[in-house]
């Protein structure tokens, strides 16, 4: 099976950490309001996932959400979540970490492409 989301190794650790302080986390791919465009941390249920979004996948036992018309834009790529130096979205967990997420992507090749419209 073809993964849509991955986490670097830092991504992992980070998201290790953040699940010891705040138990279960969630994903949610940001589509460009108050945080630009990154990928979101929240306690799970403290972010309330909609009809609109889709599920992507699944990083470190944590689910990852992408609302559908941000996904239309990214379907064709895998995207992986990474970490950098510095402040990113106030509302997300990472943010007192002096860290924050980045979703990097890459392109599905043909063969990847062809497996995922396999898959449904």
């Amino acid at each position: 099976m073809i993964e849509k989301v991955t986490a670097t190794e830092e991504a992992a650790d980070l998201i290790e950490r953040l699940k010891k302080r705040h138990g279960p986390l969630m994903f949610h791919q940001s589509g460009g309001c108050c945080d630009g465009s990154s990928p979101m941390c929240f306690p799970r249920d403290e972010f309330r996932v909609g009809s609109s979004d889709v599920r992507l996948g699944v990083i470190e036992d944590t689910p990852f959400y992408i609302s559908k018309d941000q996904y239309e834009y990214w379907k064709h790529t895998q995207l992986i979540i990474d970490v950098v130096d510095g402040r990113g979205g106030m509302f997300s967990l990472e943010g007192p970490e002096g860290k924050r997420f980045l979703t990097r992507s890459r392109v599905f090749t043909e063969k990847e492409r062809k497996q995922l419209a396999e898959e449904g």
